[in-house]
Order: structure tokens, then C-alpha cells, then sequence
């Protein structure tokens, strides 16, 4: 997927700028992130594409969100995207298996109060981690299943079924399926 290698190209750019801007040492949010420093050199010069609980972590030390890392320049107040027209967040999953897609329903900008994403899940793929953060969270299971599991409670949601927690609750999910799994996922404030 020749489109996914340039977009982590292009956010570890923006990583690597915010946190020149916040004059930051790779060292210092690597820390902050909990992750490598040689991994988190990789992401900035993208020879990796990090796993979403990694990009959580990055974007709040860097006092960012994902969407505002992978954000489109504003020529419009209004975004109209059709199917097949939204901006995609690719992430990989063990490397460069398949993992979770973004299909991304807003902009991104850095002064939006909301984010909406269609999460595509690949069986067997999860948000690899527990993730906390400010801010709220509602989904709607469009197909196949999704195991989400808050503050240690598993729930088994199909199509259909919405959900609603605070994002302060620490949060993951999987799809324990056979099938895809999508599901309209909306935060507030943005994380994504």
C-alpha cells in the first residue's frame, strides 16, 4: 500500500516538528510515550508505522491528538467526502500485517472539538493496549464484531449496538470475529 508508506512519512514529519517546537530530545518523548527511542526514530523518518496505542501516547505528550498529526489543510468550512473519497489512516499491525484502518469523517484541524472515524478491524486485530485520555467516546457497531473491554469489563457488541464511556476509563478493543468489523467511532475532545 504505496499511499499508507507516504502518510507515515509524512506524520513523522509532523511528530518530529512538534517536537522540535516543543524543544523536546527524541530521548524526552520517547520517555513520555513510553516507547523506544529507536522506534520512536523510526516513526519520524518513517521506516515505521506505529500501532494506534503507540500514536496515542505520542500525540498526547506532544499535547496533540492522531487527527491533528495527520491533518489536512482547511480550504473549506464544510467536508464532504463519499465512500471511497475519505482520508485513510493505515495502521499496521506485528509490522506490516494488516491492521486497523481509519476511515477519517473529519477534518482534523487542531481547533475541532470532535472526531469521527469509521474504524475498519481486521479478525483477529486489536488497538493493541489499553489507552486512557481525556474526553468522551460513542460508537456504533456497523458490521461484524467488536470485543470492547472498559476498566477491565469485556463487552461483546454486534450490529447495532452503540456504546458511550468516558475516555478517562482505560479502553481497548478487538474483533474476536470472522468477518471485518466496522464501527462509527466518535471523540470528544479529538484523539484521533
Amino acid at each position: 500500500m504505496p499511499e499508507a508508506k507516504e502518510d507515515f512519512r509524512k506524520i513523522g514529519s509532523k511528530i518530529r516538528r512538534l517536537r522540535r517546537m516543543k524543544k523536546m530530545r527524541l530521548i524526552d518523548l520517547a520517555k513520555e510515550a513510553n516507547c523506544s527511542e529507536s522506534l520512536l526514530s523510526k516513526i519520524e523518518h518513517g521506516r515505521s508505522s506505529p500501532s494506534l496505542k503507540i500514536l496515542h501516547r505520542i500525540a498526547q505528550a506532544l499535547d496533540s491528538s492522531i487527527a491533528n498529526l495527520f491533518e489536512v489543510p482547511r480550504e473549506d468550512e464544510v467536508l464532504i467526502n463519499a465512500e471511497g473519497e475519505r482520508p485513510v489512516i493505515a495502521l499496521k499491525k506485528n509490522g506490516e500485517k494488516p491492521g486497523i484502518t481509519l476511515e477519517r469523517l473529519t477534518l482534523g484541524a487542531a481547533d475541532d472539538r470532535i472526531d469521527g472515524n469509521i474504524h475498519v478491524v481486521p479478525p483477529g486485530v486489536s488497538s493493541g493496549g489499553e489507552i486512557t485520555h481525556e474526553g468522551q467516546e460513542i460508537g456504533y457497531v456497523l458490521t461484524g464484531e467488536l470485543e470492547l473491554v472498559v476498566s477491565d469489563r469485556h463487552y461483546r457488541l454486534l450490529p447495532g449496538t452503540s456504546f458511550h464511556f468516558s475516555s478517562l476509563l482505560p479502553h481497548s478493543y478487538s474483533n474476536p470475529g470472522k468477518e471485518v468489523t466496522r464501527v462509527l467511532w466518535v471523540d470528544s475532545p479529538p484523539t484521533f
